[in-house]
């Protein structure tokens, strides 16, 4: 290529450069363009539900009015429910949770020393008999990110009764409520819901059978729930030892007391049967309405979505799992 050629090239390269400034230059005298004082289209906020909002979070029953009646050695339960994390004497070190001596009336986070979650140093306040009473109803209710794997105790008396003997564990013991404060904590409580059906609107579909919620369910979320509520009692590989609790492989249609040399309370092994999914279902939903004297920390799972989660998980821990209903 000659010098002629390359000196045409770039005048073609030149020209094209200032034909496309002087187009831009041309376009912005000839349009102004500005910003609207308003957007063309107005998008109307969705409600809570329909963006994804979590509904506010529940509380429990007030507990001022039964703990007159309350009964500490009922509450005692905690010996059974929390020593594996707590211990309750005077003086005694934390174990995976703090000392609970002194707790009603002394301030959260009360254990010198103690490494507690980041929202429950931050909550501050005190253990009042109320803030006890939302705690062990639900404790991610109060600190999302606490580090207690306990579910929450749903059964008021037990948590009047667990609360009464927590209050015990001190040298002088919080009063109880007067009559004033009882009579103020009836008057705040919210009542229930009727249950009104509107003339001729269809009845209430009848509930599936558990087999099929836990067809339908998710055994990864399953196997999460469990991790975090039963995986500090059992063990669920096959040929692991057992802990507190006994190993889980295999437990879906295998006899109750199922395995060989673990120490079982003697309720369970009176029981007889089989672990079949609704044998499963009620025993976690409230395991000492099926076996008093059971050993087992973990007062029940409230959800039923949950429990079939829990239970399609512990289906997989089989060489052959049961079989499930088909649909």
């Amino acid at each position: 290529m000659d010098s002629l050629e390359v000196n045409k090239v770039i005048a073609a390269i030149l020209v094209a450069g200032i034909a496309f400034m002087l187009s831009g230059f041309i376009g912005e005298i000839l349009v102004h363009p500005r910003e609207l004082a308003h957007p063309a289209i107005k998008i109307a906020s969705l409600p809570a539900e329909a963006t994804g909002g979590q509904p506010a979070p529940q509380k429990a029953a007030p507990i001022l009015p039964l703990l007159a009646a309350a009964d500490p050695a009922g509450g005692k339960i905690a010996d059974t429910q929390c020593v594996i994390c707590h211990s309750f004497g005077n003086g005694e070190p934390a174990k995976i949770g703090p000392n609970l001596y002194g707790v009603v009336g002394g301030p959260r986070a009360h254990m010198a020393g103690f490494d507690y979650s980041a929202g429950l140093k931050k909550l501050g306040g005190t253990w009042t008999y109320e803030n006890l009473n939302q705690w062990l109803w639900d404790p991610h209710s109060v600190v999302p990110d606490t580090r207690m794997t306990f579910p929450g105790l749903k059964n008021n008396k037990q948590r009047a009764d667990v609360i009464a003997y927590l209050r015990s564990l001190s040298p002088t013991p919080v009063p109880l409520p007067s009559p004033e404060e009882v009579k103020a904590a009836e008057a705040a409580k919210p009542a229930p819901a009727a249950a009104e059906q509107k003339p001729g609107a269809p009845a209430a579909a009848p509930q599936a059978n558990f087999a099929e919620l836990v067809a339908a369910a998710n055994p990864d979320k399953g196997k999460a729930d469990a991790n975090t509520l039963c995986s500090i009692c059992h063990s669920f590989g096959k040929g692991e030892p057992a802990k507190i609790g006994p190993n889980l492989y295999g437990i879906i249609g295998a006899p109750r007391a199922h395995e060989a040399g673990f120490d079982y309370s003697a309720g369970l092994k009176k029981l007889g049967g089989t672990w079949t999914y609704d044998e499963l279902n009620q025993w976690l939903t409230d395991p000492r309405a099926v076996v008093p004297d059971t050993k087992m920390l973990v007062p029940g799972i409230a959800s039923e979505k949950e429990r079939a989660a829990v239970v399609a998980y512990l289906r997989t821990l089989a060489d052959t799992p049961e079989p499930l209903p088909k649909p």
